[in-house]
């Protein structure tokens, strides 16, 4: 089995460190007589009694820093389902995301380029480079690649220098009908329904084979040139 790069070490390292930290969390919690799920629900209850300004204007910014986006799309239906109803509720949701994808954007093009350049190279890698061409096979490429976190998805494609009309278009594209089902699929699992929980997650199943299949369309196309 060959050695591990120092890079390889690096990032191992990380993961382990980010991995340990939360069952640290977790463990603490639980050993603490922490009642994990009534601590969710003042949670909500407190994330709603910020009202939708608060949680929105969140979900648009914090996805930047390393915060997940399920965090966000999950429980916004059960949050404010019942006050605007569900398709304003997605279009909140998707107007926020798509903000968070131009701020990211944005801090990786310009604003902090010089930073994330160095932590890339402390790293072992090179800025990433694309020709005009190649750039929404990029975008796409990114998308629809399952385990990139969201802020990496956005950063890279600012790294690169991705002309920002293909990225955020193709993004749109490629990303709001997932992120449309989650916002559908996580109301329907906190309000325990079974019939709109399966609809959801038919919609996902379907969603993760259009992009299997769009993965080895590239690959091939890839392979080829």
């Amino acid at each position: 089995m060959p050695a591990m790069s120092p890079r390889d070490k690096k990032i191992l390292l990380l993961k382990l460190g980010v991995g340990l930290g939360v069952v640290a969390v977790a463990a603490a919690l639980v050993l603490g007589g922490v009642d994990v799920r009534g601590l969710f629900q003042w949670g909500i209850e407190t994330i709603r009694a910020a009202g939708p300004l608060a949680f929105f204007a969140a979900m648009a910014v914090l996805p930047a820093v390393g915060v997940p986006l399920l965090a966000f799309m999950l429980p916004a239906g059960t949050l404010f389902g019942e006050r605007f109803g569900l398709p304003v509720v997605v279009a909140y949701s998707l107007a926020a995301i798509t903000f968070n994808m131009v701020l990211t954007y944005w801090l990786a093009r310009w604003a902090l380029r010089p930073l994330l350049a160095r932590l890339v190279d402390r790293l072992g890698y090179k800025l990433p480079q694309v020709a005009s061409g190649d750039a929404t096979d990029l975008v796409i490429i990114l998308r629809v690649t399952q385990g990139i976190p969201f802020l990496v998805q956005n950063y890279l494609s600012g790294l690169a220098e991705v002309p920002f009309k293909k990225y955020l278009v193709v993004s749109c594209l490629a990303g709001w009908p997932a992120q449309a089902a989650y916002v559908v699929f996580g109301q329907a699992l906190l309000a325990g329904n079974g019939r709109v929980i399966l609809i959801a997650v038919g919609a996902l199943a379907a969603l993760v084979a259009a992009t299997h299949f769009v993965r080895r369309h590239y690959g091939r196309k890839k392979a080829a040139a």
